[in-house]
């Protein structure tokens, strides 16, 4: 049965508040600027990618077989052709004028000791001096120093050095390892060689030989890097002395020693007939060796300069045996000389081999002269007097063929350029503030503006050359080679 639904027809209504608070509005101007659009000129960039082609067509072969006679006969002309003589491309600012860029002296040095010698390192921003004393009269007393200079350091001193390692005799030479920027060696009057790594804080001596038979027994006069004959990747060192050795010495680190590897002996024999100071000399007797020079094309090949005023070219492979010492050292010792030069009035205090010719190299000493041999001759081919007392160091420019420089007993910087004139210097520098003795210089091979040169007074001075004496004019390397030619009557 279906029973329909009922409502009540009363209702019921109750009153309640919210808790929700009143809403406030607040009306404000917008930051929205105005804009506008504006289309612009550069087109959508599209990527390429290029493909080598292969091609192989017949049609290209012919027209390769066409023009390569034209191509290859143009080449050749201008090969021989001199339109471009002369002509030089230049990135930099010139520069016509020579300046001192820094003036160094180590205050605390200067009082009893001078700058002996100098080295650049590997990058050309640090320069090394030693210091000690050339005018011994007797055994020394004094305690000798190194000192660096970084040029390229934010607030370089001019009257402190960078770093000041000190050693217990005079130091007489230096010279920075070719490839590890940190590595110093140098050689003392004492006769004793170290080598020292300046990356080290604590404890910066790398190695040393000590007093020992196979050391020195006499003053150390050069000691330089030579590529190692056996292992082309490392480095050994050569030394020389006033004892007459040339001393060979290979490096172990872990113990801290310089081993000798091989040695030679310079003999009074060696002088060319006739030839001898005082008169009188006994041909077995050592002769002091002074200066050092390898040949850049033949490691094998040496020159060295000697006290008694012989220059001689050696041999690293000569087995001639020479008379056994008082002192027998640890290695059999041998004479290297193969041929004798023309001999200076006096000590050789410098020789120096051309970067440029393997015939030609440059020799000074205290007959105020400075002279250019060629290998082939005996006879020098150039002989230059600037009358300014002693000469102490001469050395080719690295990067000029034509172009070397000397040091005088005056206080001056010679430079010659032999393109210009061969008995006037094209430059003549005031090296010394109080005109005294300039025992060493030094060109910079890795920043080629750079050259320093160092007095008796401990006063360093680096100089910045002018355009004219590190850019290489057009067939330099062919006028050099004119003179290593020139035959003396």
């Amino acid at each position: 049965m279906y029973h329909p639904l009922s409502c009540s027809p009363s209702r019921h209504l109750d009153s309640s508040q919210t808790q929700t608070t009143e809403i406030n509005f607040k009306e404000s101007s917008e930051q929205s600027k105005e804009r506008k659009d504006q289309e612009i000129q550069t087109d959508p960039e599209v990527s390429k990618e290029f493909e080598l082609l292969d091609d192989n067509s017949q049609a290209l072969t012919d027209f390769l077989r066409r023009v390569e006679p034209m191509v290859c006969k143009a080449l050749e002309q201008n090969i021989r052709s001199h339109a471009f003589d002369g002509y030089e491309v230049n990135w930099e600012e010139d520069s016509d004028v020579i300046k001192c860029l820094h003036l160094l002296t180590h205050k605390e040095m200067t009082k009893d000791l001078q700058c002996t010698q100098l080295s650049w390192n590997k990058t050309g921003s640090t320069l090394a001096v030693a210091y000690g004393r050339m005018d011994h009269q007797d055994w020394c007393t004094h305690k000798g120093a190194l000192c660096t200079w970084n040029l390229d350091r934010r607030g370089l001193s001019s009257t402190k050095a960078d770093i000041v390692i000190d050693v217990p005799s005079c130091l007489m030479c230096v010279a920075f390892h070719p490839t590890k920027t940190a590595w110093i060696a140098g050689g003392s009057f004492n006769g004793q060689i170290s080598v020292w790594d300046m990356s080290q804080e604590d404890e910066v001596l790398l190695a040393t030989c000590g007093m020992s038979d196979d050391s020195h027994r006499e003053p150390v006069t050069q000691i330089m890097w030579l590529q190692d004959p056996e292992k082309p990747s490392k480095y050994v060192l050569m030394s020389t002395s006033s004892d007459g050795k040339i001393l060979m010495w290979e490096i172990k680190e872990r113990k801290k020693q310089l081993v000798l590897r091989e040695g030679f002996l310079l003999l009074a024999s060696s002088l060319p007939a006739g030839f001898s100071r005082g008169g009188r000399s006994r041909t077995d007797k050592e002769m002091g060796v002074s200066s050092l020079s390898y040949v850049q094309e033949d490691s094998n090949l040496f020159l060295v300069g000697s006290e008694s005023g012989g220059i001689f070219k050696c041999s690293m492979n000569s087995r001639e045996p020479v008379p056994t010492s008082e002192v027998m050292p640890s290695v059999p010792l041998y004479s290297p000389v193969t041929f004798a030069f023309e001999p200076h009035n006096g000590p050789v205090h410098s020789v120096s081999c051309s970067p440029f010719h393997r015939n030609l190299f440059l020799a000074c000493g205290t007959d105020t002269s400075a002279r250019v041999y060629s290998m082939l001759e005996s006879r020098h081919i150039i002989s230059v007097e600037p009358g300014a007392g002693y000469l102490f160091s001469a050395q080719w420019s690295p990067v000029r063929p034509m172009v070397f420089a000397v040091t005088t007993g005056e206080g001056q910087l010679l430079i010659y350029d032999l393109k210009k004139s061969r008995n006037v210097p094209v430059q003549s520098l005031q090296a010394s503030p109080e005109s005294k003795e300039v025992y060493a210089l030094e060109f910079n091979k890795n920043q080629k503006q750079l050259l320093a040169t160092c007095d008796c007074d401990g006063v360093i001075m680096v100089w910045q050359l002018n355009d004219e004496l590190i850019n290489q004019g057009a067939r330099e390397i062919e006028a050099l080679a004119e003179i290593a030619n020139a035959i003396i009557d």
